[in-house]
């Protein structure tokens, strides 16, 4: 069998940090590693224990979420840490913030125990949490902000078709719409998307979107 993916809980909240403990726990493929209740300790934790997955609050005293997952799993970290972002608020300012801070994910603290349990392992996978339809709305809420002023000529090493696949993605569409789109099999979007992802240093497909409208390639 497989070591269980580590995860670390991060949350002010005694009684939701411990709520969260005992779900993860119960899994024979999840094990907490440790928690805490404020952003700098999550830092700390985080580069001591080594988990795979950090699960972390965005207000929290000290230092809050949004800085914390910088310092995990920002631009320029040299070991990343995969961090799942929990929020009160549907895809509200702070949530936006952490995803530009290198989170890989974001679920909402009222979520079913499954879909905590389901977005941990679909971080720790390398995959993003965010489904197509929640990607055309969050990029259509803040696309204004994630564009730059003025327009980025693309002069990065992707291919005319691998563009536009990257376009695509930041138009919030899933591998199967991708397939069906270009006419080719869902396989061979899968072998699309990862080489984007490498060729651009990218972590994930959140990180992708982002990309896609920094560089004005989307509008």
């Amino acid at each position: 069998m497989s070591a269980p993916i580590r995860v670390l809980v991060c949350d002010d909240q005694i009684l939701i940090r411990t709520g969260l403990t005992t779900i993860i726990d119960a899994q024979p493929d999840l094990e907490v590693v440790g928690d805490c209740g404020d952003g700098r300790a999550a830092v700390d934790l985080a580069r001591r224990l080594h988990p795979d997955v950090v699960v972390m609050d965005v207000r929290m005293p000290v230092l809050d979420g949004i800085e914390a997952t910088r310092q995990l799993a920002g631009i320029g970290v040299a070991h990343p840490v995969k961090v799942l972002v929990v929020t009160t608020f549907n895809l509200d300012e702070y949530v936006y913030a952490a995803l530009r801070a290198g989170a890989s994910g974001f679920l909402l603290k009222d979520a079913p125990p499954g879909q905590l349990l389901t977005g941990i392992r679909t971080v720790a996978s390398g995959a993003a949490l965010l489904a197509p339809e929640v990607t055309r709305q969050l990029v259509g809420r803040y696309a204004a902000r994630i564009r730059p002023a003025e327009n980025v000529p693309d002069d990065g090493p992707l291919t005319p078709r691998e563009l536009e696949v990257l376009r695509l993605i930041a138009d919030g569409l899933s591998n199967g719409e991708i397939a069906a789109a270009l006419v080719i099999s869902q396989e061979t979007v899968k072998t699309y998307v990862s080489r984007i992802l490498t060729k651009l240093d990218l972590r994930d497909r959140v990180q992708a979107v982002i990309y896609a409208y920094r560089r004005g390639l989307v509008t």
